[in-house]
Formats: C-alpha cells, sequence, structure tokens
C-alpha cells in the first residue's frame, strides 16, 4: 500500500513537471518576442542598477553598465588616446551609439503625425533632471503652452538620465511625476552630459521624424534662457513665403572659429576627436529658431555624419552637408545682453521687449522679466 502511494506521488510530480515544462515553451513560443523581452530586459536593467549602486558616482560608472550599446574598443587604438581626459576616452568609446531606451515620451504632443501642422512654434528645451525649478518657471512664463496671436505653442523638455543608484532612480522619479502632471518631457536612459548634448538632439530628431514631422517651427534652446515668445511668433509669422516649409535656420551667427585645443576649457576638443582646425558656420547652442523644413533636412544628414560633442557646431556640419547655411537674427543675445550702466536694472523688462531671446539668467530673473513685460501699465520713456 506504502509503495503503491509512492508511486503516485512520483506520478503526479512527473506530471506536474511535464506541464510546467509545456507551458514555459508555450510562453516563450506563442507570447509577441516584445511582449516577453520587456521583462527580460527590466530584469537586466534592476540587476544593472544594483551593480551601479556598488560603483563610484561617475560619468563613467554609467557608460560602462550601459548594455544596450557596446563601446568600441578599437577606439583605444586612436594615437595618444590613454592621454586623454576620461570623459572623452568615453566619448571615443560611445560616440557610435544612437539608440538608447526612451523611459518618457508625449507621442501626442503634436496631436499625433498628421495634425502636427497645427503646431506653429514647438518649444524644444534641453534640461537636465536636476533643473526641476526652471522647468517650472518656463511653463509659468515664456515656455506656457498656449494660443499666441492665433497659431499654437507647444513645448517639451529634453533630458537624460544623472547620477546612480537611489539618486538616479529618484530624479527618474521626479521627471515621471512632473510628466504626469504636465505631458511634456522626452526622457531617454543616457547620461546627460555637456558632451552628450548633441545626442540628445539626435534623439528628438528621431522623435519629431515619427510625431511631429510637419511642426511649422522650431526654438531649439536650453532651459537658463529668458525668450520671448510673444516676439517670435511675430517675426516668424512676418517671413516671406515660408510657413515652415522652407529652409530658415537663425540665431546669434558664430563664424571663423575652430576647435578649443586647451584641456583646461570646458569647450576642449582635441585632435582625435576632431582633425580639422576650422568649423562651418553656426549659431550660437543657448537658442536658435529653425523651420520644420530644415529640422528634418538635418535629421537626414545627420545619419551620414559623425557626432560631434559640441551640439551647435553639429548643427553647422549638417547644414553645410545638406547645401544650407545659417543666418544671423538680431533679436537673438546668446552671449548675453550689455546694459548700459551698472546703474540701472539689468533685468528692467524694457531691456527685452525688442529682443527674442536672451542667455542666460536664473529662474527668479525669468519670472520678473516675463511678468514685467506683461503689465498692461509697461512704460519705458527711461530707455
Amino acid at each position: 500500500m506504502r509503495r503503491s502511494s509512492c508511486l503516485c506521488a512520483l506520478t503526479a510530480v512527473l506530471m506536474i513537471y511535464t506541464v510546467c515544462l509545456v507551458i514555459r515553451f508555450f510562453i516563450k513560443e506563442v507570447i509577441p518576442p516584445d511582449e516577453f523581452s520587456d521583462n527580460v530586459q527590466k530584469n537586466k536593467r534592476e540587476s544593472t542598477n544594483r551593480n551601479r549602486d556598488q560603483e563610484p558616482t561617475t560619468e563613467r560608472a554609467v557608460f560602462l553598465t550601459a548594455d544596450y550599446c557596446q563601446r568600441n574598443e578599437s577606439a583605444a587604438n586612436v594615437s595618444g588616446f590613454s592621454s586623454l581626459p576620461g570623459h572623452i576616452q568615453d566619448f571615443l568609446f560611445y560616440r557610435h551609439c544612437r539608440h538608447f531606451p526612451m523611459l518618457l515620451d508625449v507621442p501626442n504632443k503634436c496631436g499625433g503625425l498628421h495634425k502636427s501642422a497645427e503646431v506653429f512654434l514647438l518649444l524644444v528645451i534641453k534640461s537636465s533632471p536636476l533643473n526641476y525649478d526652471r522647468r517650472e518657471i518656463l511653463r509659468k512664463t515664456w515656455a506656457k503652452e498656449r494660443l499666441q496671436n492665433g497659431v499654437w505653442i507647444r513645448r517639451v523638455f529634453l533630458s537624460g538620465t544623472t547620477g546612480t543608484g537611489f539618486e538616479k532612480e529618484n530624479l527618474n522619479k521626479l521627471l515621471r511625476l512632473e510628466n504626469r502632471e504636465h505631458n511634456d518631457i522626452l526622457h531617454w536612459d543616457f547620461n546627460d552630459t555637456f558632451f552628450n548634448l548633441t545626442l540628445k538632439q539626435i534623439l528628438f530628431l528621431q522623435w519629431m521624424d515619427k510625431n511631429c514631422r510637419q511642426a511649422r517651427f522650431l526654438l531649439n534652446g536650453d532651459d537658463d534662457v529668458f525668450a520671448n515668445t510673444d516676439n517670435m511668433v511675430h517675426f516668424l509669422q512676418s517671413l516671406k513665403n515660408n510657413n515652415g516649409d522652407q529652409h530658415h535656420f537663425s540665431g546669434y551667427l558664430i563664424n571663423n572659429l575652430g576647435p578649443v585645443r586647451d584641456p583646461k576649457i570646458k569647450y576642449y576638443v582635441p585632435v582625435q576627436v576632431q582633425e580639422s582646425d576650422t568649423f562651418p558656420p553656426y549659431c550660437g547652442g543657448g537658442g536658435f529658431l529653425l523651420s520644420g523644413y530644415t529640422a528634418m533636412v538635418i535629421y537626414q544628414m545627420s545619419h551620414n555624419i559623425t557626432i560631434s560633442p559640441i551640439d551647435d557646431v553639429y548643427m553647422g556640419m549638417c547644414l553645410k552637408q545638406a547645401g544650407l547655411v545659417p543666418e544671423s537674427h538680431f533679436g537673438i543675445r546668446t552671449w548675453g545682453l550689455e546694459v548700459p550702466s551698472k546703474k540701472v536694472n539689468a533685468y528692467d523688462p524694457c531691456y527685452y521687449r525688442e529682443l527674442v531671446l536672451v542667455h542666460k539668467f536664473l529662474p527668479h530673473q525669468i519670472y520678473i522679466i516675463w511678468h514685467g513685460l506683461h503689465e498692461p501699465d509697461l512704460n519705458c520713456d527711461h530707455i
């Protein structure tokens, strides 16, 4: 009797094991690959985050744990590679990487691809995760989504990731909470650093091509600029025979410059990154205006142009490749505004009422200038 019970129990175990194998096979074969791999990728990311907690909080740690883009080991064969700063070595290892997981998306920001022509001005603002206060001020001032002079202004912030471990986790949560409330953040899982600004630009253009290709015009700028978007709309509406379907690219025009070769300076670009000693004409990256047509041309050119770490220069490279040129706009001052004297208020709104964009400001200064410009009794006779 006891032997019979044991045999029954063993038979039951074998049957359960067989059923589990069948279910496992069924899941792998029947569930679509994307749905099945989502859990795998989630587990890989969680494992990666646990490893990152044990690593020093450095720019290099985030690069080296990325499992979605393998570094190019041959970059180390470049002459003088070992003498380069760590962040430049990492740039060379990973400069070929152009596809990163998207953590936050707003695919209907422009009303869908075929309705995106209803967006007259798309504000494309580069912002690191830490800059919550800047984003909040811009949402309340010049970057407020609205109908202006009969046309729509829309807004997106572009962000990567910062830090490791709990710091990164908390900042990612911050962006999720912001996006839940405002629906305005495009967030990718790449390291948000100065040398990755060009990558951020390319990732945005990929997104625009899929979701907002027919937007008329764009302001491409930083989150520490003051932009008089009222004047911006008026200027763009005044362009002759151009409703975003022709070339336009304007800003603070920079000519006859080349790479900075001094390693002590933020903009240092060694010959291992760019051999040429000259840059094509370009507009300062603090803020520039371009048509939707030109944005898509730049995107097409970028497919065949190696990533350069200086994002505004890279835009100039793409324009040159396409046979297009940037132009100067008097109202865009990415190098700041010189007021007549130190004895006057540098944030007097009257100095900004005829301008389009000025770099750079603290959040409270932007708030003061914007609301000053919209005071109904603003008097500028003293200017």
